[in-house]
C-alpha cells in the first residue's frame, strides 16, 4: 500500500490547512483542546459541523451521491490529521457515522430523502439507543419492548449510556418485537422523535465529572411504523452493520496528535532524577514503542478504509481496529498521566469550559490529562467490549 503524498494530495493538505487557518476561531480551537473524551461540547461541535457542512466537507465518508465530497483514502487520511493537529472539535459521530451509513444501505427512499440531508446539515442530531440496564456486550438479551397497534408501535423499556440524549432530537433504537426463537430474531430497528410524550431523559455524570451520558425512559411512546429500518424483526442484521462503522472509526490521527503532546509535555516535565523526562532511557523507549503501535494502527485504517471503497462498509475487520485503537489509546493516556505525575490530582472541570476564567493548578496542558483518563476508561467497553471483539476476529477474520 503506498502511503506516501502525491502532489495532489500535497495540495490537498495545504488546502485543508489554510482552511482550518481561516475557519478555525480560537475559540473552536480551545473548545477542542479541553475535549477530554470523544466528542467535543456539543455548541461547539455544532458550530464546527455548521462551518465543514457550508464548505462542502461534512460527509468525508458519504458517496457523492448523498451529498459527501468523494475523497479517497488519503485525502480522508489528511483531512482527519490536520483537523486533529490544529484541535478542532469533533462533529457529532450518531447521524455522520452510524445512522447516516445504515439508512444508505437499508433506508426507504422516503427515509433517504428525509433524513440525509438532514444528518449532513446538522438539522438532525442523533443519539444511540442499544444498551440496556443488563444488555450490554449481551445485546441480544434487550427487553425494550415494541407492540404493533395498527400503523403504529407503542415502546415501553428503558435505554442507558445515551450519550448526549439531553441534546438530541432523534433516537436510534433496537427494540423487542417477538419473544419466539432466538433473541436476534426478535428485534427491530427503529427511528424515535425524542419529542415524541412518554419519553424521559435523566442524566448520568461519570467518574470525570461529565454529563455526556443518560438513561432514557419510553413509556407508551408511539412510533409511527414507517420509523421501521430494514424488516420488522430483522433489526439484528442491520445493528450489526452499523456497529461495523462505530468500530470501523478513524483512530491514527488522534493517537498520533496525542503522541506529539505527550513528547511536547516530555521535553518540559522533569523525570525523577531531575533531567528532562524526554531524556529518561525507559520512558523514550515507552514512547517509542508507542508510537510505533500508532504506525500500525494507521495502516489499519487505511486497509479498513480501501474494503470500505469496495464493499461500502468495513467488515468484520473493523474489530481489529476498534480493539487496538482503544487499547492503545488508553496506554496513551496512561503515558500521559505518568508524564505529568502529581498535576493530574486536582479535580479542575471548570477550567475544561471554554472561556473559563478559573484559576487554573499547574500547566494548562496538565487540565484534560486525568478527565481524559478517566473517560477513555469505558473506550474498551462501548461499541461491543474488546473481548467480543476478539471473537469477531477469531470467527470472521481468522475463520478460527
Amino acid at each position: 500500500m503506498d502511503l506516501s503524498f502525491k502532489p495532489e494530495h500535497e495540495a490537498f493538505r495545504q488546502e485543508v490547512r489554510d482552511f482550518l487557518d481561516e475557519e478555525l476561531t480560537d475559540e473552536l480551537r480551545e473548545a477542542g483542546k479541553l475535549t477530554a473524551s470523544v466528542f467535543s461540547e456539543v455548541e461547539y461541535s455544532s458550530k464546527w459541523h455548521k462551518i465543514l457542512y457550508n464548505k462542502g466537507w461534512i460527509g468525508s465518508r458519504w458517496p457523492e451521491e448523498y451529498g459527501g465530497t468523494g475523497w479517497d483514502d488519503m485525502q480522508r487520511y489528511i483531512f482527519s490529521s490536520e483537523c486533529a493537529s490544529a484541535g478542532a472539535p469533533s462533529p457529532t459521530a450518531m447521524g455522520l457515522h452510524m445512522v447516516g451509513p445504515v439508512l444508505m444501505k437499508y433506508g426507504t427512499q422516503k427515509q433517504k430523502d428525509f433524513y440525509l440531508p438532514r444528518i449532513l446539515s446538522g438539522d438532525d442530531f442523533w443519539c444511540q439507543g442499544y444498551s440496556e440496564p443488563g444488555s450490554g456486550s449481551d445485546l441480544a438479551s434487550l427487553q425494550c419492548k415494541a407492540v404493533r397497534e395498527g400503523d403504529h408501535y407503542v415502546v415501553n423499556g428503558t435505554k442507558i449510556w445515551t450519550t448526549h440524549a439531553q441534546y438530541a432530537n432523534r433516537i436510534f433504537c433496537l427494540v423487542r418485537t417477538d419473544n419466539t426463537g432466538k433473541p436476534q430474531q426478535g428485534i427491530t430497528f427503529l427511528l424515535i422523535d425524542m419529542d415524541t410524550p412518554g419519553i424521559e431523559i435523566k442524566p448520568i455524570i461519570t467518574m470525570a465529572g461529565d454529563h455526556e451520558v443518560n438513561q432514557t425512559f419510553f413509556d407508551d411512546v408511539k412510533v409511527p411504523v414507517e420509523n421501521v429500518v430494514g424488516e420488522e424483526n430483522d433489526g439484528w442484521t442491520v445493528a450489526k452493520y452499523l456497529l461495523e462503522f462505530e468500530r470501523g472509526g478513524a483512530y491514527a490521527a488522534g493517537l498520533k496528535a496525542q503522541i506529539n503532546k505527550i513528547r511536547k509535555i516530555a521535553t518540559i516535565e522533569k523525570s525523577d532524577t531531575g533531567e528532562s523526562l524526554i531524556d529518561d532511557k525507559n520512558f523514550l523507549k515507552s514512547l517509542n514503542e508507542a508510537e510505533i503501535e500508532v504506525q500500525a494502527v494507521l495502516m489499519t485504517e487505511h486497509r479498513i478504509m480501501s474494503d470500505i471503497a469496495e464493499r461500502g462498509h468495513p467488515g468484520p475487520a473493523s474489530s481489529i481496529l476498534k480493539s487496538r485503537g482503544s487499547e492503545l489509546k488508553q496506554h496513551l493516556d496512561g503515558l500521559t498521566v505518568s508524564a505529568l505525575g502529581y498535576y493530574t490530582s486536582p479535580q479542575q472541570n471548570e477550567a475544561r469550559i471554554p472561556g473559563s476564567n478559573f484559576d487554573v493548578i499547574g500547566p494548562d496542558y496538565s487540565i484534560t490529562a486525568f478527565p481524559a483518563y478517566l473517560n477513555n476508561r469505558a473506550s474498551t467497553i462501548y461499541g461491543g467490549s474488546n473481548e467480543i471483539q476478539r471473537n469477531i476476529m477469531a470467527k470472521f477474520v481468522l475463520g478460527l
